[in-house]
């Protein structure tokens, strides 16, 4: 039997070369995958809700998480917060250096430093990088729009890309001073193109990891699209590390939204991808209703997959060959294909039980084709 490929391969794409650090276990940089991020939005010092919910994005696909620590009773948390996390946890500090020396004792993976917000910081940048270094554990100068020195304000008069770079290459500056280079960096602006023209500049001037972020994106589908926006434009360049979709939602649907931007530029191997017409006038079927009945019966289906959800005879038999999986609908039936080839038509009320009965059909075929 002839083995059958399931999904879109991934597309090698050129990537800026960077040193790699290590976040827990989880390789940033220096070629390794783009890795999708998020932060819990619970108390850190409420443990129990705080794991609840890492446990939450770890499911959904979130490879490493932050937390914040804005106060004593949030650095207290830590040690059990660091230990009983499935994945790699960031402790976000801001205004308190004392909390960086706590986080790294509590075995956090990686601290992440404001140079904005951090008061009477450099001073301590020799016992943090002797700290860092004997723990293994690094640090991310994260610049935020919102946030940047006093004297890059004067400086520049706003927050520019010149003014984001700027900071974060005078902190990393500081560390490097004490032999220490475990860095990642962020410089994030609520305006995409801002972003985008800050992190080229940065990708030019150093070679550590970076990581992607529209700081404030806003609500969904606001925030959802400047994000992409961003991440598109860097990512195909080869820019980018690590990712965090900033959204006024759930993090979990940071998270999703962050898989599904790595997956449609091939960065990710796809899982489930439905290509479905938005309907016209020429539809024979009510796309919108067929596309919601499909997607809800192959939520959990564990393969990669491209099925095609289709409405009329202009495009509906092309796209429909294209795909894994496809419906061609119409007159109150639907073709389906696999793999290109028509294989039976069925009643309009059978196709998506006909659907998964030819998807379990096509990954059984894979299955037997690996063993």
């Amino acid at each position: 039997m002839t083995a059958v490929t399931l999904g879109e391969p991934t597309v090698p794409r050129a990537r800026r070369r960077s040193r790699r650090i290590d976040v827990g276990g989880v390789p940033v940089g220096g070629g390794a995958p783009v890795s999708v991020q998020s932060m819990t939005t619970t108390p850190t010092a409420n443990v129990d809700a705080t794991l609840q919910q890492i446990a939450e994005l770890t499911a959904a696909g979130c490879q490493i998480v932050r937390v914040a620590v804005p106060s004593q009773d949030d650095a207290d948390a830590l040690p059990t917060i660091a230990r009983k996390s499935p994945i790699p946890v960031i402790a976000d500090i801001h205004f308190q250096p004392k909390y960086v020396f706590q986080a790294i004792g509590a075995g956090c993976a990686a601290v992440r430093v404001n140079p904005g917000n951090i008061k009477k910081f450099d001073d301590k940048v020799r016992e943090i990088a002797t700290a860092a270094a004997a723990a293994s554990v690094p640090i991310r100068i994260g610049v935020n729009a919102g946030s940047l020195d006093k004297r890059l304000l004067d400086k520049y008069g706003k927050a520019t890309p010149e003014a984001l770079v700027e900071s974060a290459l005078w902190e990393c500056s500081l560390f490097e001073e004490h032999g220490f280079t475990d860095i990642k960096i962020s410089v994030k602006h609520h305006d995409p193109l801002v972003m985008v023209d800050a992190y080229r500049r940065l990708a030019e001037r150093c070679d550590y990891p970076l990581h992607l972020g529209v700081t404030e994106a806003g609500p969904p589908p606001q925030g959802t699209i400047k994000s992409a926006v961003a991440f598109a434009i860097l990512l195909n360049e080869g820019i980018g590390d690590t990712i965090r979709v900033s959204l006024s939602a759930p993090p979990v649907e940071e998270v999703t939204t962050g898989a599904q931007i790595l997956e449609s530029l091939g960065l990710r191997p796809r899982r489930l991808e439905i290509v479905s017409c938005p309907s016209c006038g020429r539809a024979q079927v009510d796309v919108y209703a067929l596309t919601r009945q499909v997607q809800a019966a192959f939520a959990d289906f564990p393969h990669p997959l491209r099925v095609a959800v289709m409405g009329c005879v202009v495009n509906g038999p092309g796209e429909a060959r294209e795909a894994d999986l496809g419906v061609s609908s119409g007159n109150g039936k639907g073709q389906i294909f696999v793999k290109g080839a028509i294989v039976k038509t069925v009643p309009e009320h059978r196709i998506v039980e006909t659907l998964i009965e030819e998807a379990l059909r096509l990954t059984d075929h894979v299955n037997s084709d690996s063993r």
